[in-house]
């Protein structure tokens, strides 16, 4: 082999080597960050131009309401912050165990903490017997509470909320 097909093939090589260790630093960044959460409630405003005019949006028509209880689980505070659980008809169950519907990694959570869920119109949260505790606005959970939208719950250092 000629002496450019050698300097070729290690610079090949080295090229190979580099796209290697470029992509192994993305992998392990993207496993140490994770995904990047964003804050849906600050509502994004486009900047105006001077002097433009001003589309302004027509109404749109009257959205059809199935019913007035919630129709989704957010989680407000916590490591999870910004996670949205869809509400059925079926209980949603929080805790550490990989079984759970929102899997919880905090240590101040049980494997099986709490669940909320709907009964006769209405959405419940029960504590499992959880070591330290559910609160409900800062009340503590004995029995099944009602759990209206909007209201505060506290589950080891997430807090959820029932919205529409």
């Amino acid at each position: 082999m000629s002496e450019l097909t050698i300097t070729l093939l290690r610079l090949g090589y080295l090229a190979l080597l580099w796209v290697l260790v470029l992509t192994s630093i993305a992998v392990l960044r993207r496993d140490l960050y994770g995904t990047r959460i964003t804050d849906r409630r600050r509502k994004n405003k486009a900047p105006q131009l001077a002097g433009a005019a001003v589309a302004h949006p027509t109404p749109a028509p009257p959205r059809q309401t199935r019913s007035a209880g919630p129709s989704r689980l957010v989680v407000t505070e916590g490591p999870l912050r910004g996670t949205i659980i869809p509400l059925g008809s079926s209980a949603v169950l929080l805790g550490r165990a990989p079984s759970c519907t929102l899997v919880l990694d905090d240590d101040y959570s049980s494997s099986r903490h709490a669940r909320i869920y709907p009964q006769g119109g209405q959405w419940f949260v029960e504590d499992l017997g959880s070591t330290n505790g559910t609160f409900v606005a800062d009340q503590r959970v004995e029995a099944p509470t009602p759990l209206p939208t909007g209201t505060p719950v506290r589950v080891g250092q997430s807090v959820l909320e029932l919205q529409r």
